[in-house]
């Protein structure tokens, strides 16, 4: 057995039902053989996972007990456990010139930044089936509108389908978080490059919602925008009422505006993304 561990945000799902469910909610978008799972702990998820023969599985875990155990218990998995802090992984060289899925219980604590992580990849990572937060799920599959609805929502939004797919109970995992859970896919669409600065567009959804209770007209200020650029009726609504192709369509008008103003730009951190 394996202690859940506090500071790793480790909460083990005891119920293989829904372990099941998790597994086979995995479509496996065309050309993806490789699974990652991102925190496997005593391998709930990666029993089921290691009966398809679809997809070669691959675990990425921080925790060296846990690391032991999978070793121990799972010898199919060969050496294909990596034993390393997923944040820290260059998938490009974990496996190079390879469409990608990811799967995972993952801890509540990095989240936010597995998606990050998720959305740095973009062009690899196909197809990610997660547990997360179910405040989180929500947010993230959002509709414009919403006062959920905020950084992550639009930049995942602009790249992947994102679906929630259904609700955890507290009590099926050890020990119980104190919150709920949900399990969500991503699924890449078809869009490989935006219409528009990609830079940029990260800089204008993340500053449209930094302020999020103005209209943009005064929330996009710092961009410069002459004032007669402004009169658009766009301009007096609030960054949660727009759509990914808003976004799109503000950031290609702030960019005829500012020629250059993208190269000057800092490239979007984690920190970027809190609200």
């Amino acid at each position: 057995m394996v202690r859940p561990k506090k500071h790793l945000g480790q909460h083990f799902l005891a119920d293989p039902n829904i372990a099941r469910n998790i597994v086979a909610a995995l479509q496996l978008p065309d050309g993806v053989r490789e699974v990652l799972e991102i925190g496997p702990g005593m391998g709930v998820l990666t029993q089921y996972l290691l009966q398809n023969p679809a997809y070669q599985t691959s675990v990425v875990e921080i925790d060296t007990e846990s690391v032991a155990y999978l070793q121990q218990h799972y010898p199919a998995l060969g050496n294909r456990i990596f034993a390393t802090d997923f944040l820290k992984q260059n998938l490009s060289e974990l496996f190079p010139g390879q469409p990608l899925a990811i799967i995972g219980n993952f801890p509540y604590n990095i989240s936010s930044q597995i998606f990050f992580a998720v959305l740095n990849n973009r062009q690899q990572v196909r197809e990610v089936v997660g547990m997360i937060q179910k405040e989180v799920a929500e947010r993230l599959a959002e509709p414009p509108g919403s006062k959920t609805y905020g950084i992550l929502s639009v930049l995942l939004q602009a790249y992947y389908k994102i679906e929630y797919l259904f609700s955890v109970p507290a009590h099926v995992f050890n020990p119980p978080p104190k919150v709920e859970s949900a399990v969500v896919r991503l699924t890449r669409n078809a869009t490989e490059q935006l219409d528009c600065d990609e830079k940029l567009f990260f800089r204008v959804v993340k500053q449209a919602f930094q302020t999020r209770r103005k209209t943009l007209r005064n929330a996009l200020k710092p961009f410069g925008l002459p004032p007669e650029a402004t009169t658009d009726a766009i301009f007096e609504r609030r960054a949660e009422t727009l759509s990914v192709a808003d976004f799109v369509g503000l950031t290609q008008r702030i960019g005829q505006h500012n020629a250059g103003l993208s190269a000057a730009l800092p490239d979007l951190s984690l920190n970027d993304l809190s609200e």
